[in-house]
Order: structure tokens, then C-alpha cells, then sequence
């Protein structure tokens, strides 16, 4: 694939952060498009040749079929750079496309008397979505989902690892019950993977129907044939799901659909970028250092949480633009209108600034490092969230006021041990229990965040 000059590029994909994003280029560029184009044609005029009702179009032979496939295999910026000539002439994409397929088939016997085969029947669109959903396979289920696998990934590593930690939780921004770091990352692997799997469940659908999706056309040259099952066997020997119902376009209602669960995950991963950021920003986690970065033009001790900063960003311009696709794609006047064309285009941009933030999560995630000390001195500088369980023991003996006495001992004012431990002694449950509880410190007072962490990290 040509290079762009990453210092006079419009977009900071194809600048910046090109070498980042350049795994999709193979599959939401024109160059792709282009080529996923020649694929579906090809696809339709082998299901067109194997049917035996279509006597004009014989049988292919292997060498053929071999040949359509090398076509594929080995297009070319060369080639696409060739339809894209013919474009200028055409002014129309797709017809490019067809011209571009009738004269390749020119240095083959076999193929050089039925190219008006190719295209038969077909409206642009019938071409145009499928290619789209093969694009959308590729750029989404081989690029960007094992970039979430790996975030994903990265996490239960760290919730594992962390799982015993104690940390002070913080509700409303305020000292409350204690958990674990561990709990709280693997809720985020929890929420990933449950995410994902709608992601991965959408169904890629195309059709191949006609210009308004009534077989018009192709009934008025094989009247005999059925069309909907040619259509859904060219659609499924693609790897797609067969939409049997639509006007002239494909109605994107599954797009919509992805583009939505994508935003769902990038949404799950801001709230995860923004918690780390504050962990970052307590002493919970250090950051390992690079040789050579500079976190500040004028403090030199700074150690930025640039990445968090980056992914949380990115992330959300990825938003920004997937919900656009989602609300618009599903709306079309009447039959047919362009709206869905050029916004179709950024598909990969979306996708694009999607994997941006996937990236630089997982290179914050692989520089965090546990400040177990600073989490400790943090819950033992809060006793009084020790509250909740002695008041908890109160009710259970039917101490009356249990909530009201301990919400008068520490509500608003900071706790130390031996002022806790001297109102325990004070109660009257039964000796067992005030040795529990005089036994409890913040650190201790965990619950099942540990044996939490590590099952939902596990995926359990």
C-alpha cells in the first residue's frame, strides 16, 4: 500500500498516528473498497455460471475460477489506481469497476465473450453493501477486536495480580467501604467481555436484490429461476448473512447495531481510563518510566497519565462518529438516497480512532505499577469507614440506635483505632462478636472483592 506524508496529511490517522491505524487501511481504504468491489462481482458471476438455467453463461473451469481468484489475491494499488482512471471517465465508481473487470477478462478465452455477465442484473448497491460488510469483517473481527483481546486481556493479568490489594473505595469521591484494586479492574474485564460478545454476535448482512430490491431485472431475463436463492447463495459463499428483504439499499439496520456495541465498549473504557487516571492520580499506581520522555516542558518531576488521557480522547471522538453512523444509516428516502454514501466512507475513521484508544489503553495498562504502601496508608488514614460493619453487628444484636450512635461518632470527622476500639468495648453484644470487631482494621474489611477479582477475572 502507498504511503502518506505523515507531516502534510489532513486527517492525524493518516499523519500521526498512521503507523497505528495501519492495519485497517487494508480493509476501509478506496484501495479496499475497491477491491472487495471485484470480489463481489466475481462472487456473483460464479453463482450466475452455476446455474444450470443460465445456458448463456457456461460452467466455469478451475483455471478460470483461478484466475478470479489471483484477480482478487493480488490487486493491486496499481489496479485500483486503474479503476480510479476509469472513474474519470465514468464518474461513477462501481461502473469503473465492471469496465475495469470486462477488459481483465479480455486475456482469457474462456471469460472474453460473457462479460456482460458481469454486473448482470445488478444495481450498484447490490455491490456496494456487500463489499461494505466484507470490509466491516476484516477492519472490525481481525483488527480491532484482537486489539480489544488484548486490553481485555492485560486487565485480568492486573486484577489477578492485584486481587488481594486493599484499596480505600471512594463513593461520591468520598471514603467508603474498602474493596480490592483487583475487584475493581475485574469488574471492567466483566463488563469487556460481556461487550465483546455482542459485538462479535451482530451478523453481517448483504443483499444482492436489484435496484429496488424486487428482482425486477433479473426475473425479466430468467423469469423461470429463483432469484432470492441465487442471491442468498452468493451472499453466504462470502462468509455473510443473507438480508432478503430490502428497497434499493441494504437498510444498515446491523450496522447500526455494531457501531452501536463498538461505542458501548469504548464507553465501558472511558469510565475505565478515567478511574485509573484518579488511581494515577492518588498514588495507587506508578507509572514505569521511558528513557528519554519528558512529561513536562517546564516541571521535569511530572510522570503524565498520558495515555489514560490519549485512549479517553480517542475514544470518544470514536463515539462521536459511530453514533452518527448509527442514528443515519438506518434512514433513507423512499427507495434510495446518497446521504448513506459519503457517510459510509468514514467507517474506518470511526473504527480508526476506536483502535487509537485501545492502544494507548494498553500501553498505559503495561506501564501501571501497584503502590500497595500508598493504598494502605490511604485506609488507615480512614478509619472511620469502620462504621458500616460494627453499626452492622449493633443491628444484629438489637442494639437500638446502632446507626445513629455511629453516625454521631464519625460522620464528617476522621477516626483513630483507639477511638473505635474504645466504643466497641462500650457495646452490649456478646464478647465473640466485640473481639471480631475489635480485630477489624480498614485493610481487613474487604468482604469477597479478592475471591471476586479473581473469578470474574477468570471469566467464571
Amino acid at each position: 500500500m502507498a504511503t502518506i506524508d505523515t507531516l502534510t496529511a489532513l486527517s492525524p490517522l493518516d499523519g500521526r498516528y498512521q503507523r497505528k491505524v495501519a492495519a485497517l487501511g487494508d480493509a476501509f481504504s478506496e484501495f479496499a473498497l475497491t477491491r472487495e468491489r471485484v470480489r463481489v462481482e466475481f462472487a456473483w458471476l460464479k453463482t450466475l455460471a452455476s446455474q444450470p438455467g443460465i445456458t448463456e453463461l457456461p460452467g466455469l473451469s478451475d483455471a478460470a475460477l483461478r484466475y478470479l481468484d489471483d484477480l482478487v489475491a493480488q490487486f493491486s494499488v496499481a489496479d485500483a489506481a486503474a479503476v480510479k482512471a476509469i472513474e474519470a471517465t465514468t464518474n461513477h465508481d462501481v461502473k469503473a469497476v465492471e469496465y475495469w473487470i470486462k477488459d481483465k477478462f479480455k486475456a482469457l478465452p474462456e471469460l472474453a465473450p460473457h462479460g456482460e455477465f458481469v454486473h448482470f442484473a445488478c444495481t450498484s448497491e447490490d455491490i456496494n453493501n456487500v463489499s461494505h460488510a466484507l470490509m466491516l469483517r476484516q477492519g472490525v473481527l481481525h483488527v480491532w477486536l484482537p486489539a480489544l483481546d488484548d486490553v481485555i486481556a492485560a486487565l485480568a493479568r492486573l486484577a489477578v495480580g492485584t486481587a488481594e490489594l486493599p484499596m480505600l473505595s471512594r463513593t461520591h469521591g468520598q471514603a467508603a467501604t474498602p474493596t480490592t484494586m483487583g475487584k475493581e479492574i475485574a469488574l471492567f474485564v466483566d463488563r469487556l467481555r460481556r461487550a465483546r460478545g455482542h459485538v462479535a454476535a451482530v451478523p453481517l448482512r448483504a443483499k444482492m436484490n436489484g435496484a429496488v430490491g424486487n428482482y425486477n431485472a433479473h426475473l425479466s431475463a430468467y423469469p423461470e429461476l429463483d432469484w432470492p436463492a441465487i442471491s442468498k447463495q452468493t451472499v453466504e459463499s462470502l462468509g455473510l448473512t443473507w438480508q432478503p428483504m430490502s428497497a434499493q439499499i441494504e437498510p444498515h439496520d446491523y450496522m447500526a447495531e455494531l457501531f452501536d456495541a463498538i461505542a458501548r465498549i469504548d464507553t465501558i473504557l472511558i469510565d475505565f481510563c478515567r478511574d485509573t487516571w484518579g488511581y494515577i492520580s492518588l498514588g495507587f499506581f506508578k507509572q514505569r518510566l521511558k528513557e528519554g520522555e519528558v512529561g513536562s516542558s517546564t516541571m521535569p518531576h511530572k510522570v503524565n497519565p498520558i495515555d489514560f488521557e490519549n485512549a479517553e480522547g480517542n475514544f470518544g471522538l470514536a463515539n462521536a462518529l459511530l453514533r452518527h453512523l448509527a442514528e443515519k444509516l438506518p434512514i433513507s428516502r423512499w427507495q434510495r438516497d446518497l446521504t448513506d454514501s459519503t457517510v459510509l466512507r468514514n467507517m474506518g475513521v470511526a473504527v480508526g480512532y476506536s483502535l487509537l484508544g485501545l492502544n494507548s489503553a494498553a500501553q498505559g495498562i503495561g506501564k501501571l505499577e501497584v503502590n500497595a504502601d500508598a493504598m494502605l496508608a490511604d485506609l488507615n488514614a480512614n478509619w472511620e469507614v469502620l462504621a458500616e460493619p460494627v453499626q452492622t453487628v449493633m443491628r444484629r444484636y438489637g442494639v437500638a440506635g446502632a446507626y445513629e450512635q455511629l453516625k454521631a461518632l464519625t460522620r464528617g470527622q476522621r477516626i483513630t483505632p483507639a477511638a473505635m476500639a474504645a466504643f466497641i468495648d462500650t457495646l452490649a453484644i456478646p464478647d465473640a462478636a466485640r473481639a471480631t470487631l475489635r480485630e477489624l482494621t480498614p485493610a481487613k474489611y474487604t468482604g469477597l472483592a479478592a475471591t471476586l477479582a479473581k473469578q470474574y477475572a477468570h471469566g467464571e
